[in-house]
């Protein structure tokens, strides 16, 4: 009861902070008020309006925001999204443009399960869908997860992945960001072992501590420092009853965004009072700057407790996956076995969360892959986020992907593989 009682406090704060927010504002809107000209009256509405929608967005999950698109005929076609896979932890689903003729290039974008909702990735899928078919696993909060759903630890994700694979086909393209990447490489390579047939054709991983001793950072060190036991005492906490997954060992996702905002308390607590300034002179509108990264930024999830301590213990601090000694299901995997699929790395020379070094370890590991059928980019001066979301990924990265796809698909593809024999 006592890691309940904790994940019921965090939520009645918020939602305590929510309510006076909400109050603050309405009471500062009444119209009698406008006969007193006092600005603090405004900034009083200014902040309640921050306040409320700040602390409202921590349990809600975003909207992808994709509903049209417009082709090359010039008309705009309806977005559906579509799951074509539906699981207990999450789902496969598809971005389907209406009335297009379906696009040559298929792609797997392969989202993280690190507290943020898939939707983290919806400029990355907009760019994308301009030219390709393209699949995201759109992962579940696990606090709407129920306890009789079972486990879900680094070795399920690795077959909820195969999974997704075996059902595109082999004429698929991966592309994992960030924290899935080394989950990625090993589900290729189970596959590659297991079901050869249902390989992709390219694997391209961005940002991803495949090696996290490689360039040690502050989340690498953080890993190393902390016990396993210190993890699980003071991170993990059970599901209360207001939600489905009640009695699930979780991390909170709400514990997660305090640790990512005490990383950067000064400038979120400026970007915050400014707005405040903003909305009380009534320069802020629902879909400025501010509210457009924040309302993602703060969408939050909680993790199942056994994919986030087995994530830090195997793949960060036993390093299973540098040491091409990762086992799924009771079966070591050989990353060597890649020998078919094309793979390419991405990193950014200013990643402060997987920095430069850690991405590109996975070359080494493919050692059955041809030097023909490697690629690597390191992008200057680009961040963790510019990576994947930003103007470095829009202008430089993408069309480099792309690039890779379409040299490793089809003929060509077959080429390289009779060069490289």
């Amino acid at each position: 009861m006592r890691y309940m009682a904790t994940y019921d406090m965090m939520e009645t704060l918020r939602n305590t902070s929510q309510w006076m927010g909400a109050t603050a504002r309405t009471m500062a809107s009444y119209p009698a008020w406008s006969m007193v000209p006092n600005p603090a009256i405004q900034w009083m509405a200014a902040w309640g309006e921050v306040t409320e929608r700040t602390y409202e967005r921590m349990v809600v999950k975003p909207d992808w925001g994709i509903r049209t698109f417009t082709c090359e005929d010039g008309k705009d076609h309806l977005v559906n999204i579509e799951k074509v896979v539906e699981k207990p932890f999450g789902d496969l689903i598809h971005f389907n443009v209406s009335g297009r003729p379906r696009q040559p290039r298929q792609i797997l974008l392969v989202a993280p399960m690190s507290g943020h909702y898939a939707t983290l990735l919806r400029s990355t899928v907009k760019s994308l869908i301009v030219n390709c078919e393209v699949y995201v696993t759109d992962w579940h909060n696990a606090r709407d997860i129920p306890v009789s759903a079972g486990k879900f630890d680094v070795e399920d994700y690795t077959l909820y992945l195969m999974d997704f694979m075996r059902h595109l086909g082999p004429d698929t393209h991966v592309i994992a960001v960030c924290q899935p990447a080394p989950l990625t490489l090993a589900a290729t390579a189970y596959l590659a072992e297991l079901d050869p047939d249902a390989q992709p054709r390219t694997l391209t991983l961005i940002g991803g501590p495949i090696d996290p001793d490689a360039t040690p950072t502050d989340v690498t060190d953080f890993g190393r420092r902390v016990t396993m036991g210190q993890l699980e005492e003071t991170m993990i906490q059970r599901v209360g009853f207001k939600y489905k997954g009640v009695g699930r060992m979780v991390y909170p996702g709400l514990l997660q965004l305090a640790s990512f905002m005490s990383m950067n308390a000064d400038r979120h607590g400026k970007a915050f009072r400014d707005q405040i300034l903003r909305v009380s002179r009534g320069e802020a509108s629902d879909h400025d700057a501010h509210n457009r990264f924040y309302d993602e930024y703060l969408a939050v999830m909680d993790m199942p407790a056994e994919f986030y301590l087995s994530t830090v213990d195997r793949i960060f601090k036993r390093r299973e996956i540098a040491r091409n000694a990762f086992v799924v299901d009771g079966r070591k995997v050989d990353i060597g076995a890649i020998t078919r699929v094309a793979v390419k790395t991405v990193e950014g020379a200013k990643d402060d969360i997987s920095a430069p070094g850690q991405c590109v370890a996975a070359l080494d590991l493919c050692t059955g892959l041809p030097d023909t059928m490697k690629a690597s980019h390191l992008e200057p001066g680009a961040g963790h986020y510019g990576i994947f979301a930003g103007k470095s990924w829009r202008n430089n990265i993408r069309p480099l992907v792309l690039e890779f796809i379409d040299a490793n698909s089809g003929p060509a593809r077959a080429a390289a593989n009779t060069n490289a024999a």
